[in-house]
């Protein structure tokens, strides 16, 4: 029997979210940036420096960025492990990539980049000092694979780090759906020309483990302690996972 997944609130074949997902990003990828900012009134640069600096990361530290798109958690971790670190760009939508990669030479800020899979990274075990995923995870068709492989990919004394929206408390939770499902679409087809990848967005939100589900996950994918920070009442969640 064919595996089965959600894209969004649908239900299709395993296989089938992939591609569906890669042609969101193939969409979006030129108007990303801007989106966010639109999206989330700027805070989402704030909720990404929140998630750096809890880390810890310093220099000389080595650094993988999964799901980096654009390059705003690779340009911030980059500027706290110096030049005597290492940060490495991943993502698995090539025109993602290009943006995060042209992004970041325009800013002079010169990483390695790996277009690959979160599900089967192409690392050697225990090669980095900090994983870390901002709103990328709940795009992956298998979470508890790539759980997995951030945990193997991390050195002893690690930690990752996986920014996502999360469950948001509950007496606001009508305002944001509405915000969600009635704003976010209008403001895509008006700047990206693509209402239906932001309902896209907003319904795999919506999908996507709360809090206390997602750090389960964590310590089934085999981190030793997983700490959990509500940024801005719960629309977003900051899990902290420890390698000792």
């Amino acid at each position: 029997m064919t595996e089965r997944t959600h894209f969004g609130f649908e239900e299709v074949d395993a296989g089938e979210k992939a591609k569906r997902v890669r042609g969101v990003f193939d969409s979006v990828a030129g108007k990303y940036d801007l989106m966010n900012d639109l999206m989330s009134a700027g805070l989402h640069r704030l909720w990404k420096r929140f998630a750096v600096n809890a880390t810890g990361v310093r220099a000389g530290m080595k650094v993988l960025d999964l799901a980096g798109g654009t390059g705003d958690l690779t340009r911030l971790f980059a500027d706290r492990v110096g030049p005597t670190g290492e940060v490495v760009l991943t993502d698995i939508n090539g025109a993602m990539l290009a943006e995060g990669r042209d992004k970041l030479l325009n800013e002079g800020a010169f990483v390695p980049v790996v277009q690959c899979d979160a599900q089967k990274l192409p690392f050697p075990d225990r090669r980095f000092d900090c994983v870390g995923i901002a709103f990328g995870l709940r795009n992956v068709t298998e979470k508890e694979a790539a759980l997995a492989e951030m945990r193997r990919v991390l050195k002893p004394g690690g930690v990752a780090a996986v920014l996502e929206f999360s469950r948001v408390w509950a007496p606001l939770a009508p305002a944001y759906d509405w915000y969600s499902f009635n704003v976010l679409p209008r403001i895509g087809k008006l700047v990206a020309g693509d209402d239906r990848s932001y309902r896209y967005l907003a319904e795999s939100i919506r999908m996507h483990p709360d809090q206390a589900t997602l750090k389960a996950m964590m310590e089934t994918a085999g981190f030793d302690r997983v700490e959990v920070h509500n940024l801005a009442a719960g629309v977003v969640a900051v899990h902290l996972g420890y390698v000792h």
